[in-house]
């Protein structure tokens, strides 16, 4: 009995949580602020100990974790209409590089250190502090660089080419078998996938790791 309790609790809490993030959106994940940071682990807190107490029922849970989420969804509201609010809740932006120069003052205030810059930087495809003009530290702790000038990669205007235009890939198997939906997006069918595979001389579909069909690419394929 024990056991079935804790279940039914963890699965509302898991719908609970689900429902509340979905409402909150995205940027409680893909752009989370220190705010966000300690919304979600107090929001997963209250579930968490409410579903080990015995003494919380699921009433207690749903409670708990709906006054939650319409506080935070009440600061997300305030934060759009009130531009004031936003440096308190989610922070701003700061320029630690600013023309070729690191900022030491903006480093030691957001508790960086130069270790911690280069990594960052490097996940932006950058590996030498020479080569950038400004950086900016924003507010979810990724930074954003803009290169110098001889550094910078240059675009099709700058070198006067004609632009094509941009396909998305479209994925249609994976793990030997086909995403029937993205099949149907792209307007093509199963014959043509299949005679596609053949003329790479694999003749079942299951064979396939991974295929990706991309207009004016063509099929890319990936085996087992």
């Amino acid at each position: 009995m024990e056991f079935a309790k804790i279940s039914v609790e963890l699965i509302i809490g898991f719908f609970g949580l689900f429902v509340i993030t979905t409402i909150l959106g995205k940027t409680q994940i893909t752009q989370i602020t220190p705010f966000d940071f300690i919304s979600a682990l107090v929001l997963g807190e209250l579930v968490g100990n409410a579903v080990f107490d015995e003494n919380i029922g699921l009433v207690k849970i749903l409670f708990a974790t709906a006054l939650w989420g319409i506080l935070i969804y009440m600061i997300e509201v305030i934060t759009q209409k009130f531009k004031g609010t936003r440096k308190f809740f989610e922070g701003s932006p700061a320029i630690i590089i600013h023309k070729g120069q690191i900022l030491k003052q903006v480093l030691k205030k957001a508790k960086l250190d130069i270790n911690q810059l280069q990594h960052l930087i490097r996940s932006k495809g950058v590996f030498s502090l020479r080569e950038i003009e400004y950086a900016i530290l924003e507010t979810d702790g990724t930074v954003s660089v803009l290169k110098k000038a001889p550094f910078d990669t240059p675009t099709l205007s700058d070198l006067n080419l004609s632009a094509n235009n941009v396909n998305l890939p479209i994925t249609l198997i994976i793990d030997g078998e086909i995403v029937w939906d993205n099949l149907k997006e792209a307007r093509l069918s199963k014959d043509w996938l299949i005679g596609q595979l053949k003329q790479q001389k694999i003749e079942r579909v299951k064979d396939v790791f991974y295929a990706e069909w991309q207009e004016g690419a063509g099929l890319f394929v990936q085996q087992l």
